[in-house]
């Protein structure tokens, strides 16, 4: 809460986006574990439905303290629909601008196969009532009946959230019998499939025309198609878009953490960096580094870097980076960082991003980090997750990645993640 409490009841019945009298009064003062109420028949009905909702009031906001949480408790998308949109309805005082965040999480649905994980952060503004955001859904070819995911919104800032403020999504099969071929080996499913595992988006029309015909010149030319397929799938690894995004998200953990991201961490900041940027479209490279910026004021002040790096002075925090990096920066390079900082011309914030793009680092990083999106990408997971055990994969097709000095065709990395039957079996029979 804003101030403090004055006034605490449940209210219902009321669907989401309205409003409902009192039906039973909270403790609004002092300290409280537990309380008791008694529902009839037709109340627990109400509950189940999601009807209730909890009303504070507080001395900010005395009409009734802001209240967030999901148009609906339950909803359902068809398996072709290709995405379903989520809405998030902002009731009692809307005043005053919040935020809450959301994330997907497997239910009998899984994200490597059914839906690209969502995570990120809605922001109303004042007098905002209702925001949405996508899950893209997958079109696989297995015959796997209704599965569900889910969705919940936690860590309200300038808001509390009202139940529900989790729901659950159906997915509804659209394959009446198992499928004889693998959707992935359609072109259109394949392109699309790349949008969604390496920029988190749908495809925009003329890069995905560019990309299917890439593919589709081909004609019947079978090498000529398997050939094509590689470049296409490594060309989003290479991408303007994928390099100023999740290379950059890569790059900021070994500055940071002198390590590599997990996949659980890597996908919602390169989801955040990435969000609204079309490379090509609009005004999408002051988007980007608009991202850029706020990404980096928030990351700054995540308890692990703070931990890191809070005390140090301004010399140390910029040598602390570029041992992190395994870099060694030029005099004239670090001394230039240290002094604007110094001189508050720059903030820490705006370093970690210099650093992040030193030339050197980058170069450094390329070959492990094309490696590891070959698993977080294709395979959906940590190298070391099951079915592996170790690193051991991950090492072999760096080490050949550099045995054929970075080119992935003749170290055959691309085309043997794009034909395995881990990755194929995320879309039918391998």
């Amino acid at each position: 809460l804003s101030a403090a409490e004055t006034f605490a009841k449940i209210h219902g019945p009321a669907a989401p986006g309205q409003t409902a009298s009192p039906v039973f009064d909270l403790p609004s003062t002092g300290s409280f574990t537990d309380f008791r109420i008694t529902l009839t028949p037709q109340q627990v009905n109400d509950l189940k439905a999601g009807l209730f909702y909890v009303n504070v009031r507080s001395a900010a906001f005395p009409a009734g303290e802001i209240r967030g949480q999901f148009g609906a408790v339950s909803a359902t998308v068809s398996e072709g629909a290709g995405f379903k949109t989520i809405n998030v309805v902002r009731l009692g005082d809307a005043s005053a601008a919040v935020t809450v965040d959301y994330a997907t999480s497997d239910g009998t649905a899984t994200e490597r196969s059914d839906y690209t994980t969502a995570r990120g952060t809605l922001r109303f503004a004042s007098g905002e009532t209702q925001k949405s955001f996508d899950v893209l859904i997958t079109d696989d070819g297995l015959q796997e009946g209704s599965e569900t995911f889910n969705v919940t919104l936690s860590n309200p800032t300038g808001a509390a959230l009202s139940i529900p403020s989790s729901a659950a999504v159906t997915i509804t099969d659209n394959d009446s019998a198992p499928s004889s071929s693998n959707p992935i080996d359609d072109t259109q499913l394949f392109v699309r499939q790349h949008y969604l595992d390496f920029l988190s988006r749908e495809p925009d029309a003329s890069g995905f025309q560019f990309w299917t015909n890439n593919i589709e010149s081909c004609g019947a030319d079978q090498q000529c198609r398997a050939v094509r397929r590689v470049d296409t799938s490594a060309a989003f690894f290479l991408s303007i878009e994928f390099q100023q995004t999740g290379f950059l998200v890569y790059r900021l953990y070994g500055e940071s953490f002198a390590r590599q991201p997990r996949y659980g961490e890597f996908i919602p900041d390169t989801q955040e960096i990435g969000r609204g940027v079309i490379v090509g479209q609009g005004n999408w490279q002051q988007q980007l580094d608009a991202n850029k910026q706020s990404f980096a004021d928030e990351w700054v002040q995540r308890a692990a870097f703070k931990s890191a790096f809070d005390g140090l002075s301004n010399l140390d925090y910029v040598n602390k980076l570029y041992s992190n990096a395994g870099v060694t920066p030029t005099a004239t390079e670090r001394d230039a960082l240290v002094a604007a900082l110094d001189a508050n011309a720059k903030t820490r914030s705006r370093v970690l991003l210099d650093v992040a793009d030193n030339a050197s680092f980058k170069q450094q990083e390329f070959r492990p980090a094309f490696v590891l999106m070959e698993y977080f990408g294709y395979l959906r997971r940590n190298p070391d997750d099951p079915p592996d055990h170790d690193r051991g994969g991950y090492d072999f097709w760096l080490a050949k990645l550099n045995q054929f000095g970075g080119n992935y065709v003749n170290a055959e990395m691309v085309r043997a993640f794009i034909s395995s039957t881990e990755y194929r079996q995320r879309f039918g029979q391998p």
